[in-house]
């Protein structure tokens, strides 16, 4: 069976600093991401129905609650191999340093993974959003004969200038490749794609930062400490060497890298037919179970909205919106275009009753929320106005952050009653 062949590595990334502040108290993997999930639930869900299920999780930056959700989340039968472990930075005799780059990070934590037997390393990145089949890409990798696979997937030319670009041949075998080119380039970089990625105008394949390498060739790359990042460095100095595979993939697929992306990414589930299916019972995506009540609403209208378990809403109307766990609206409130994260725990009926808590966790009464991202824990007091867009210059302030229109209301932040941003 090829799934026990594998093992996964996925890459937590760098300190975020393009989601701060959503990064600002947490890893990036550990950003949560349609109201009940995380990021890193992604990749490791991906690997469970590909069913590969011995997953390292490498991060150094805030990996305290990572390392908490996937303890309390992924559990194994005692009589299996499967194991997802998060390893964090450490200072070896060998290696005194933070992980300089993605191959970095693998090459300092090669010394966990040769403890297991594996013929393929399945590496991927732990801030993306899309639902792929892994044991397709493995099979495709093993019948080509490639030493390396990289996942691919067609792209325009705007976007193209923000990706490793490569060339294929007819039988998908990578001949040449550059890093992020110029516009002035992008002619001769076209590849064969199918209709209809033809049709978008996405004649480029770029690199989706999705690899494997043979076991063997992997422990052989690691050995030179000069090359620290898989997409600038290692990757281009290999498809002359060892025979590396294109895996087209045409699906949905995006990097959450920035608050833009993030926030696009989340708002797309509320379309009525989204681009990421969360109810593909084939492609399901796990994350921890929680025993949380169901949501009660009560004279809310709601348009293309999506909503959590756990939830308290008597807001006016809620608008092409995500609301996340244990997410309470007061009455006469509005929220349009906006992430609401939720929170991580209740206040007691008594506070919110006697109102002994100036502002109580969530949106207030008689708000107006729009183009926001709140993150957890926040509090927005009664009367509170919030509107986000291009009319707004990237800023930030103690409690809340904008970037690219988009209002980021930070983590346990207090908005003042009758404030106006």
């Amino acid at each position: 069976m090829i799934n026990n062949k594998v093992l996964s590595i996925i890459l937590g990334g760098g300190q975020g600093s393009r989601l701060y502040p959503l990064t600002d108290r947490r890893s990036k993997p550990a950003v949560s991401i349609a109201g009940k999930y995380r990021l890193v639930d992604i990749p490791i869900s991906n690997c469970i129905n590909a069913d590969i299920k011995r997953i390292f999780v490498l991060t150094q930056f805030n990996s305290a609650g990572l390392n908490k959700h996937i303890k309390n989340t992924y559990h194994f039968s005692f009589f299996s191999s499967a194991f997802v472990d998060v390893l964090a930075a450490e200072q070896t005799p060998e290696s005194k340093t933070w992980f300089q780059g993605t191959a970095d990070a693998v090459r300092q934590s090669m010394h966990h993974f040769l403890q297991h037997d594996f013929e393929y390393a399945l590496i991927l990145s732990g801030d993306q959003l899309y639902q792929m089949d892994y044991d397709k890409m493995i099979e495709a990798h093993e019948a080509s004969g490639a030493k390396i696979s990289i996942a691919t997937i067609p792209v325009n030319a705007k976007d193209a200038t923000g990706f490793g670009i490569l060339k294929a041949d007819d039988d998908n075998i990578i001949t040449s490749f550059i890093e992020k080119p110029d516009a002035s380039l992008l002619p001769d970089w076209t590849s064969e794609v199918s209709d209809d990625m033809k049709a978008q105008g996405r004649n480029y394949l770029a690199s989706m930062g999705i690899y494997v390498f043979n076991r063997d060739l992997l422990v052989e790359l690691m050995k030179n400490p000069d090359t620290i990042d898989f997409g600038k460095e290692i990757i281009p100095q290999s498809i002359d060497s060892h025979k590396t595979l294109s895996y087209q993939y045409e699906g949905y697929w995006t990097d959450i890298g920035t608050i833009d992306s993030f926030f696009e990414a989340n708002l797309g589930l509320t379309d009525d037919i989204p681009k990421f299916d969360l109810y593909n019972r084939e492609k399901r995506i796990y994350t921890h179970a929680r025993m949380l009540p169901t949501t009660k609403i009560a004279g809310t209208v709601l348009d293309k909205a999506v909503v959590s378990e756990g939830c308290i809403i008597s807001a006016a109307k809620i608008e092409k919106s995500v609301i996340g766990i244990r997410s309470r609206i007061g009455k006469e409130s509005t929220v349009i275009n906006t992430y609401m994260m939720g929170a991580d725990y209740y206040e007691s009926l008594e506070e919110i009753e006697t109102k002994k808590i100036e502002n109580l966790m969530g949106i207030g009464e008689r708000c107006f929320i729009k183009n926001c991202i709140l993150d957890k824990n926040c509090r927005i007091g009664d009367d509170v106005r919030i509107k986000g867009g291009p009319h707004l210059e990237d800023s930030e302030t103690d409690t809340y952050c904008i970037r690219d229109g988009i209002v980021v209301v930070k983590n346990g932040a207090t908005i003042p009653k009758g404030t106006i941003i």
